[in-house]
């Protein structure tokens, strides 16, 4: 039961957000860009940040087993988040490294839209991962649970699959390739689902610090990248602004509806 949700979790929400973001012209795709922006911050800032912190061990089971309480795993967690992004940096500038050849000018406009879906791709890979294991403690704790803690990701992950395909498409992916890659992170869920199975309680002490690595790679594409690059664009900065606003609207109402 617990790979076939993971399974049909990712299977149902990609495609839901395809057939959504599949229907736009390739010129609509880049005008969404800052609703991609706006829903990469809502879901790190307001989904799975919140949860990585939630899912922290209570002060005196930290004091326990650490002897420091949850202020220094939350620190710890701060850390990660900041060394993460610097990772993310690292890789970014190291690609655009390999590829200028000496076109500084031509990469300068367009390293937004190669290197963003790569590194939005290693983050929705660790999300996907977080969702198998909390699929599989739900089915663990009872079946019922299992099934509504299933629709309940894949109501939140359309948003953002929606989001990654936008980011996609604009990086001149064919509907064909961010499908396929789309789908190939989506599998994570059910190695998720097997460690959630097999090693629950060692998977709860890793889930903070891969949902703040997943963070990190949402928060570092959104202002390392996509709002540069709508500066770039010269659109309207009121339609930017309302398409931002909506992203970020639309994560948080989505998780009001199936709480």
């Amino acid at each position: 039961m617990i790979l076939l949700a993971c399974l049909a979790g990712g299977l149902i929400s990609i495609a839901a957000a395809a057939a959504l973001v599949f229907r736009l012209s390739r010129r609509s795709t880049g005008v969404l860009v800052a609703f991609a922006a706006g829903a990469m911050l809502s879901t790190a800032f307001l989904d799975v940040l919140p949860e990585a912190f939630t899912a922290l061990p209570p002060a005196a089971e930290a004091a326990a087993e650490t002897g420091h309480g949850a202020a220094g795993r939350e620190a710890t967690l701060f850390a990660l988040m900041l060394a993460t992004l610097f990772v993310f940096f690292a890789l970014e500038r190291l690609a655009l490294w390999r590829h200028s050849h000496g076109d500084c000018a031509h990469h300068d406009g367009h390293h937004a839209t190669t290197t963003a879906p790569l590194l939005i791709l290693v983050g929705d890979t660790f999300h996907n991962f977080i969702d198998g294991i909390l699929i599989a403690a739900a089915f663990i704790a009872d079946p019922l649970l299992g099934v509504t803690t299933t629709i309940a990701i894949i109501a939140h992950e359309i948003p953002q699959e929606m989001g990654d395909f936008i980011l996609l498409r604009n990086g001149g992916w064919s509907n064909t390739q961010a499908f396929i890659a789309n789908g190939g992170s989506s599998l994570s869920s059910i190695f998720g689902g097997i460690l959630g199975y097999f090693m629950l309680a060692s998977a709860h002490e890793a889930l903070p610090y891969v949902l703040v690595i997943s963070a990190s790679s949402f928060i570092y594409v959104a202002l390392a990248d996509l709002l540069p690059l709508l500066h770039k664009q010269g659109d309207n900065f009121w339609r930017q602004s309302a398409l931002i606003a909506a992203g970020v609207a639309v994560v948080p109402l989505v998780g009001w509806l199936t709480h």
